[in-house]
């Protein structure tokens, strides 16, 4: 039986105006109850002011996650005129003394499997709420009972920001955080409580002791009372729900009699799980999502398919209005059986209404941003602090008596302190000085490089006066925004650990990412629970997008240029999925209902939010055992600045690593310090490759690797049409560098760009200029608007616009949906009119206003441009200077997935790889002395950590096998059994197999597999193995490739074959041609499949010289007949779909083994 009277679920129907007061004082959101409720804060909002209601408390499970959301949105809908009062919760998860709950947990981490168990449960991310789990009786471990918390006022929300933070701290937190009774007494004042649901205080007090009869839970209940009341007096509150489950009206019972006899107050709460009435269905499949693969929660044991009405699940879980819930209270109490005192349940609706109108203050948060005091010297202001650092580092360059740049410097001092941001500079160089004096940073990123005060701050290493960078596309002093500086360093994991060392974790919080589940996956989970085939599926999502982007792009006016259409552009725009979603319409409406909704917490690549007392201004969470903020700050979400904080973004580059590890080895060989410190890199990178000391106009770095080709691991040049690119474009200064990598993007190049600039560049005497003044700001780009500061700096000299309001300008033209429409019709007319004044002519000044809209499409931010572009400089300089030192380098911080490709790399450039040895190989490649030859290191075997390892360099050279298992002083224990094999299989301990072995099959059985223990068992082990002799060849191809990630090619395919392949024009099927269809490959794997029908395929795993892994699917097996040898090359006609990728039929006729 479902309810007769319905609420409106259209913004367009006029508003409810229920007779009885009521407030949901207990709801939840996506936001923070994952995989539990649905809809994000602002959809319950608008429904419940919708329906009548005047304000809404926010109860997420255990954390505030959606308070920024409610936050905005409480702003937004009284900027709308809609008077409706945000309240501020959090429905934590209480356990009466975390003592004695840390104590059982304590006595299971004795136990070595329940301790396995539950230290993946603690890493695991976002709480999911197992509903049915909570409203049962619970081994202590477990045990948690819910407790709704309401914050009264901001002394109130700062004490509900600390209980929760505690409540994530290690000590409190197995799957669940905790708060208990102490924490209660010590963060109380400010806050309401009540007992929540089925899953609440006083229902734990019921599940224990049902049993044992009626006075034995009052019992329970009144010493639950008597302890709540002791810390909260009468801003505790007796909660009680209506449903259709006999437990809950039982308990309610017991509740409503526990009030009376304590004059505690009684409320009726809604408990709302989803934003309206209609989306009851969608939170019971999402359910369900959140528990795909991870087995099936105590709820779901009893029910495999979703219910045919809400009926089924005797609850309505919406933001209900005073009306709606006494009708809930009359149609349940009913349908139970069970009565009720009509005046004293009214009276309990009506209660809320006066909680949150009379005891809960019309509030919201305290926003002032909030920065660390401790980077301010003693005696300064802020701003007196970064004059003095600022001054005394221009002096430091030399540059303090030139006018040009002490004008400039004063210049934005003053923008910096009008617009109140000087601590932010100062943060930002305290985390600067901790960062250089452990690891190498970029020199720079972003438009922060067009600050002079963050070039002497040495935040940035890019003079913006010498590179013509800009402070107003940094900093406009007629903004709102805060500044943001991305800094880059070759460590930010070991960074922000150290800065949490030092700073300590209340006030350094890496930011959370929140991730929402997205079409495609949706797409196929819930078809996968409504039993439709995979290969349906799949077709359909493997198209979709490609179907769409088109018609998206047109749409919105897109010529050029990568667009990602929407959700909804795919549900319009793609034929196949409109078919599918016709064929399945519960898919789609579940689509429509769910796809955005959180999936999973994470962090943020490298956000940190920096402040003092971070536990007490907002509710830090845990996830995966790292105690970070629970907002997020991106492209689609801005949920810090709002609140009061400043995100730092601190990035890893993984081409600083490179520079470390190469200049390591220059001064290891070239400088004969035998184990350079990171003091003396920087001291070497300081002196030659800082920006201010390494000359970028050398036209021998220039001449022999950009315009050679000569390309290995310099930044932003590993994709090979950029490479091609580059030698066309033959650059001769940073700044035509940095042209090539703006123009080498998706927009530019759909636009022609990168031909027009390279012709351009051969024939600048064909460019046309308009005056002098675009000659000057567009000669360097050859008469193209390649970077977005010129379309500021042209308005500025033609149009007369100040240099604020051209990068408005950029702004505005280069972020589609500012819905800046009037500002940027104003300065359109403010352009015109200047350009007349400076004598251009209408039509001419409205085709640069033309040339500046068509350009913003592609166009690139200078400063960030140029900051990278010496980094690849930068790169190119250590390869052309010290080639064995950079190629080690590249090596050893390339990715094993990529590892095999470099090796290749270097072999064609006339290295020799020397493999796996013992007594050569180390913790990095090394480089032999006549820096020919790279020496592979042992930190490649996987399985042999690093005990083992050092055991290794500490006593080497091992002689013989005597010499590697009975060496007096090895530690054994750590260069043990497993260690020894990782050596042997990997290819390690090849140079010690002597004579004395038929192989070393026979050596690793001697000693390894039936490790001797004695010289004697030794002896008897060596005659005793001796028939087994070598490893064949398919067992050397499978220990390289498990054990180091490399496939060992030269043993399956030589370089003479290759190079005859090559001459054929037969590529590696990395490289593959459409057109010529033919291609070589190895078999690595044969995974057997059927297809619906039930005939036999083939996904065949290939991989080539590239060492990149590829499938191929080969249809119409025959098995009686054909046959492919792995780890044997072959040679074959493919064809390629962009769905389904490589295919063919047949493999008798298009498969050729070669050799």
């Amino acid at each position: 039986m479902t309810q007769s009277r319905r609420p409106p679920t259209s913004a367009a129907t006029a508003r409810t105006n229920p007779k009885i007061k009521f407030v949901g004082l207990h709801a939840h959101s996506v936001a923070g109850s994952i995989f539990d409720a649905i809809g994000y804060p602002q959809a319950h909002m608008d429904f419940c002011y919708q329906n009548g209601g005047d304000a809404l408390a926010l109860t997420d499970h255990g954390n505030m996650n959606g308070l920024a959301y409610q936050v905005l949105h409480a702003k937004k809908m009284q900027e709308a005129g809609k008077d409706f009062k945000p309240i501020f919760g959090c429905e934590a998860y209480f356990t009466p003394s975390i003592a004695e709950w840390r104590e059982a947990y304590d006595q299971a981490m004795e136990d070595k499997k329940k301790a396995r168990g539950i230290k993946k449960d603690a890493q695991s991310g976002a709480t999911v709420e197992d509903e049915g789990d909570s409203k049962k009786t619970q081994s202590i471990l477990k045990r948690r009972r819910h407790l709704v918390l309401l914050a009264q006022n901001q002394t109130g929300l700062n004490n509900l920001f600390k209980l929760v933070s505690e409540s994530y701290q290690p000590e409190n937190f197995y799957r669940y955080p905790r708060i208990d009774y102490a924490l209660l007494k010590k963060y109380n004042e400010g806050i309401i409580a009540s007992s929540a649901c089925l899953g609440g205080v006083y229902a734990g007090n019921y599940w224990e002791n049902r049993e044992d009869g009626d006075e034995a839970v009052l019992d329970a209940m009144r010493e639950s009372t008597r302890r709540m009341v002791d810390i909260f007096g009468d801003r505790w509150y007796a909660e009680i729900q209506w449903n259709d489950i006999k437990e809950q009206h039982e308990l309610n019972q017991y509740v409503i009699q526990v009030a009376k006899e304590f004059g505690v107050g009684l409320i009726t709460t809604a408990d709302s799980h989803y934003p309206n009435p209609d989306a009851w269905k969608d939170r019971e499949l999402y359910k369900r999502l959140g528990w795909l693969g991870k087995g099936r929660p105590s709820w779901a044991e009893e029910e495999s398919q979703l219910p045919a009405g809400v009926e089924e699940i005797g609850y309505e879980l919406y933001p209900k209005n005073g009306d709606q819930i006494w009708e809930s209270y009359r149609q349940y109490s009913e349908s139970t059986g069970f009565e009720y005192d009509d005046a004293v349940v009214l009276k309990s609706i009506e209660e809320t209404h006066r909680i949150a109108f009379e005891r809960i203050d019309n509030f919201l948060p305290d926003n002032t941003v909030r920065l660390p005091e401790f980077v301010v010297p003693a005696g300064f202001t802020a701003t007196q602090a970064l004059v003095n650092y600022a001054l005394e580092g221009l002096k430091d360059k030399g540059l303090h008596t030139n006018a040009e740049y002490t004008e400039r410097m004063k210049q934005e001092l003053n923008v910096i302190d009008d617009r109140g941001f000087s601590k932010y500079f100062l943060t930002m160089k305290s985390i600067v000085d901790v960062a250089t004096d452990m690891m190498l940073p970029g020199p720079g990123r972003g438009s922060a490089a067009g600050s002079l005060v963050a070039y002497a701050l040495n935040i940035t290493q890019v003079d913006p006066i010498k590179h013509g960078l800009l402070f107003s596309r940094f900093l406009r002093s007629d903004a709102t925004d805060y500044p943001d500086i991305d800094y880059d360093v070759s460590d930010s994991m070991a960074l922000k650990e150290k800065l949490v060392e030092m700073w300590g974790e209340d006030c350094v919080a890496p930011i959370s990412n929140w991730n929402t589940l997205q079409l495609k996956s949706l797409i196929k989970d819930i078809s996968k629970l409504y039993n439709i085939e995979f290969t349906e599926v799949n077709t359909v999502t493997s198209i979709m997008i490609r179907e769409a982007t088109p018609e998206a792009k047109r749409k919105h006016g897109i010529k050029a240029g990568v667009y990602a259409p929407t959700w909804e552009e795919v549900m319009e725009f793609s034929p196949t999925l409109q078919a599918y979603l016709n064929k399945y319409p519960a898919v789609k409406t579940h689509v429509e209902g769910l796809v955005g909704q959180v999936r999973s917490c994470s962090r943020h690549a490298g956000g940190v939010v920096i402040a003092e007392d971070l536990d007490k201004s907002m509710p830090l969470i845990n996830s995966g055992g790292v105690r970070q903020a629970p907002w997020a700050e991106g492209q689609n979400v801005r949920h810090l600045e709002p609140m009061g904080f400043i995100k730092f973004d601190l990035l890893g580059l993984s081409t600083l690593k490179m520079m470390e590890g190469a200049i390591y080895h220059i001064l290891k060989r070239h400088h004969n310090i035998e184990e350079p410190t990171f003091a003396q890199i920087r001291e070497y990178y300081e002196n030659n490759l800082h920006p201010d000391a390494l000359d970028l106009n050398d036209q021998e770095v220039y001449k022999n690797i950009f315009h050679a080709g000569k390309w290995a691991g310099v930044f932003q040049f590993t994709e090979q049409g950029a490479q091609q690119f580059c030698v066309r474009a033959k650059p001769t200064n940073i700044i035509d560098v940095s042209a090539i990598t703006a123009i080498y993007r998706p927009g530019p190049l759909a636009a022609n760009v990168h031909d027009e600039y390279v012709e351009a560049k051969e024939n600048p005497h064909y460019i046309k200029y308009l005056n002098d003044d675009a000659h000057d700001i567009t000669q360097e780009t050859f008469g193209f608007l390649i970077f977005q500061e010129q379309i500021a700096l042209l308005a500025h000299k033609l149009g007369g616009l100040t240099l604020d309001e051209g990068n408005m300008l950029r702004k505005v033209l280069t972020k589609k949906g500012t819905g800046k429409g009037s500002v940027k019709g104003k300065l359109h007319d403010k352009f015109i009119t200047g350009c007349g004044e400076n004598g251009i002519q209408r039509d001419s000044a409205q085709a640069l206003w033309d040339k500046f809209e068509y350009f913003s499409g592609y166009g690139f931010n200078k400063s960030h441009a140029v900051s990278y572009s010496i980094i690849s400089f930068q790169c190119a300089w250590l390869w052309n200077y010290y080639p064995a030192e950079w190629m080690a380098a590249f090596l050893d911080k390339e990715p094993e997935s990529r590892k095999e490709k470099a090796i290749n790399i270097a072999k064609k450039f006339g290295f020799d790889i020397e493999p796996l040895d013992v007594n050569k190989s180390g913790t990095v490649w090394e480089i032999s002395a006549d820096g020919k030859t790279l020496i592979q290191p042992l930190t490649s075997i996987k399985g042999l950590g690093m005990a083992a390892i050092e055991q290794v360099l500490e006593n080497r050279p091992f002689m013989n096998a005597e010499d590697l298992l009975f060496r007096e002083g090895v530690s054994y224990s750590k260069l043990n059994k497993k260690a020894l094999d990782a050596l042997c299989r990997g290819g390690a301990l090849d140079n010690i197999v002597d004579d004395r072995f038929t192989g070393r099959k026979h050596f690793w059985s001697t000693c390894i597999v039936d490790r001797p223990k004695n010289l004697k068992k030794f002896g008897e082990n060596l005659e005793l193995y001796r028939p087994e002799g070598d490893f064949t060849e398919e067992e050397i191809i499978q220990f390289k490739s498990d054990l180091t990630g490399m496939f060992p090619m030269n043993l399956v395919i030589s370089p003479e074959t290759i190079e005859k392949l090559q001459e054929k024009f037969v590529p590696p099927i990395s490289e593959f041609d459409p057109e010529l269809q033919l291609c070589w490959f190895i078999p690595r794997k044969i995974i057997p499949k059927k297809t619906k029908n039930g005939k036999l395929y083939w996904i065949v795993e290939v991989i080539d010289s590239n060492n990149e892994l590829t499938k191929i699917r080969c249809w119409g097996v025959k098995p009686e007949k054909d046959r492919i040898h792995l780890n044997r090359p072959y040679m074959a006609n493919l064809k390629y779909d962009p769905n389904w990728g490589f295919s063919t039929y047949a493999i008798g006729k298009t498969f050729r083994q070669l050799g």
